[in-house]
């Protein structure tokens, strides 16, 4: 999940473009970027064709529709904050905390305080520097109003260890969300890709090409009121926004969710804003000792009315 903000822009080529290569063409339309910009750009598939990937000695072609993502710029180096965690576990090694709502987890574009980092760094004094400069610890992320469960990791090994469970599927993460609707039947599995929407390209969506493969498994906890229900979702990978993507795409937004939701309902129930999704339970292996750990959190008291 993310606050970042990249700059999307698209260039079409007009006709009677001469026969130049395509980062040349590119460096033309954007001045502020230079070509070693441009060039690095398009070697790490920022720039696409149709969602393609593209070469920069491609010839382009008239009528031809490039678009262009440049990440956001990496932010200075965060410091630490005093700002309250929610510690449910912590060794030498890493730190597991209960992320409350409205938190974003790393320094970026329009966040450059008050983070989950920030607030790290001052509750351990040995983390800086961990995995990067910008993102000290952080193996996986949770959306700013997403609450519940997130490990950190506090030296290399660590983070080394926890990052190949994470791609490996050695982590297992549960999660509640509280949906408009009540699903039917009771559970199942989604399966798609999961990539940039079409048109609204700060927006994530279920593609048929040019995404990630997305599992989410989902089962019905119990109904809430007023048509909704609390949905018990395991994911078996982590794409950005997945379970809030998947849950919109089967017809069951979640409840408070301003992105994917449905204002409508949310504003009837009267909910505050941000999405009723809660990490609930999180197990790896320690990437030190080998143990198992197994972690649970219950949900913040927005949950209240709908686990009632």
């Amino acid at each position: 999940m993310d606050d970042d903000v990249s700059d999307l822009r698209q260039y079409i080529v007009p006709d009677g473009i001469g026969n130049e290569r395509l980062d040349v063409w590119l460096c033309a339309q954007m001045p502020d970027l230079s070509r070693a910009r441009v060039q690095a750009l398009i070697k790490d598939e920022s720039i696409t064709l149709m969602g393609n990937p593209v070469k920069s000695n491609r010839k382009p072609r008239p009528g031809e529709t490039y678009e262009v993502e440049i990440p956001p710029p990496e932010p200075a180096d965060p410091q630490p904050e005093d700002i309250p965690l929610n510690v449910v576990y912590e060794d030498s090694d890493l730190i597991v905390v209960n992320k409350s709502a409205g938190l974003v987890v790393h320094p970026a574009v329009g966040h450059a305080s008050g983070t989950l980092v920030n607030a790290l760094l001052f509750h351990c004094s040995d983390l800086a520097g961990v995995g990067g400069v910008a993102r000290p610890g952080i193996v996986h992320r949770l959306d700013k109003d997403t609450t519940g469960l997130m490990v950190v990791a506090k030296n290399d090994i660590t983070m080394n260890g926890l990052v190949d469970q994470f791609k490996t599927g050695g982590v297992r993460k549960v999660y509640l969300a509280v949906v408009h609707g009540v699903p039917v039947p009771a559970k199942g599995t989604i399966r798609t890709l999961v990539g940039r929407h079409p048109i609204h390209r700060q927006r994530m969506a279920v593609v048929m090409r040019n995404g990630k493969e997305a599992v989410t498994h989902w089962e019905v906890e119990k109904r809430g009121p007023n048509g909704t229900a609390v949905v018990r979702c395991r994911i078996e990978t982590g794409r950005t926004h997945q379970i809030r993507v998947h849950l919109s795409h089967l017809g069951f937004p979640i409840v408070g969710d301003s992105v994917y939701g449905s204002a409508p309902k949310d504003k009837r129930l009267g909910v505050p804003n941000g999405q009723l999704l809660h990490s609930a339970e999180l197990t790896f292996t320690h990437p030190k000792t080998g143990l198992p750990l197994i972690f649970t959190a219950p949900p913040p008291p927005g949950f209240d009315v709908f686990l009632a």
